[in-house]
């Protein structure tokens, strides 16, 4: 009987301490569990290495962004870089019509052969624009490259005439445009483009560096 009594005493004790032990339990396995060190971000908690694989992302896409703002260069060409001398501050008030007449002419289309302001082609720009002075030049491109004094490209000046060939390297005259502006670093020139018509662009654009053949300076 007396042993009955122990066990049902124990039994009851057991029962009493059971939740407290359960509960003790569960904040152990919580404690294990949050043991993993947080950061906040972005109103987030993240453990550290979630942390370190979102640093890490974020570097290689840093990286990707630098590579792709480096200019690529083709392998075996390099870049040409003039350095030119200041045009004068004023140009010739002849030249300075002959540019103006050539920019009045800015959206015309191409055409080849033409010279009126439904279409015409560069060497027709060109004739058009010293006609406003009364001074007749040769109609081809090819003719009005010999129409003036040779030019080495760091001396152009406003008013030079401009040749290219229908290809990088090309030695065949087939465009000529009119500089219009000149500077230390930069030459505009305008032309009549064959896929945009009277347009005005730089020298400096691969485009036409590359197929740059020679400048003259005009016989007026």
């Amino acid at each position: 009987m007396r042993e009955h009594i122990t066990k049902v005493r124990h039994s009851g004790q057991w029962r009493r301490w059971l939740p407290l032990l359960l509960l003790g339990m569960l904040v152990w396995l919580g404690s294990c569990n949050g043991s993993k060190k947080l950061n906040q971000r972005n109103g987030r908690y993240y453990s550290a290495r979630d942390i370190a694989r979102m640093k890490a992302a974020e570097r290689r896409r840093g990286g990707a962004g630098k590579a792709k703002a480096k200019a690529k260069v083709p392998a075996g060409k390099s870049k040409i870089v003039v350095k030119r001398r200041s045009s004068p501050a004023t140009i010739r008030q002849d030249l300075a019509t002959v540019i103006q007449t050539a920019r009045s002419f800015q959206g015309t289309p191409y055409r080849y052969g033409g010279t009126t302001r439904l279409g015409m082609d560069c060497s027709g720009l060109l004739f058009n624009s010293f006609a406003a002075i009364n001074v007749q030049i040769p109609r081809s491109s090819n003719e009005q490259a010999v129409w003036g004094t040779p030019v080495k490209p760091q001396n152009l000046q406003a008013g030079d005439l401009v040749f290219f060939g229908a290809s990088p390297g090309s030695s065949a005259i087939t465009h000529v445009g009119l500089v219009t502006e000149a500077g230390p670093e930069s030459v505009q020139f305008i032309h009549s483009s064959s896929s945009l018509g009277v347009v005005e662009n730089s020298l400096e654009s691969d485009y036409y560096l590359s197929r740059f053949i020679k400048a003259v300076r005009p016989l007026l």
